[in-house]
C-alpha cells in the first residue's frame, strides 16, 4: 500500500500527521504535507486510510 500527498490540493491543515505521523510530516519548504515513507507499514494501514478520508481537500490517496 503506498501513500501520496497531491501537493496542488493541500491546504496545509496538518491533519494526516496528527493522524498518521508514521506516513506523513508537514514540509518545511512549503508547509504542505508529504509522505516519508515509501510503502505504508502494515501496522499503519487503517490510519493510513483514515487520514485520507479526514483530510477536508481530498489531497490524501492511499491505495
Amino acid at each position: 500500500m503506498k501513500a501520496r500527498v497531491d501537493k496542488d490540493t493541500c491546504i496545509a491543515c496538518g491533519l494526516c500527521p496528527s493522524i498518521c505521523p508514521e506516513c506523513f510530516q508537514m514540509d518545511d519548504d512549503d508547509g504542505k504535507a508529504t509522505t516519508i515513507v515509501p510503502e505504508v507499514p502494515t501496522a499503519c494501514e487503517d490510519s493510513a486510510k483514515e487520514a485520507e478520508v479526514s483530510c477536508p481537500v481530498n489531497a490524501i490517496i492511499v491505495e
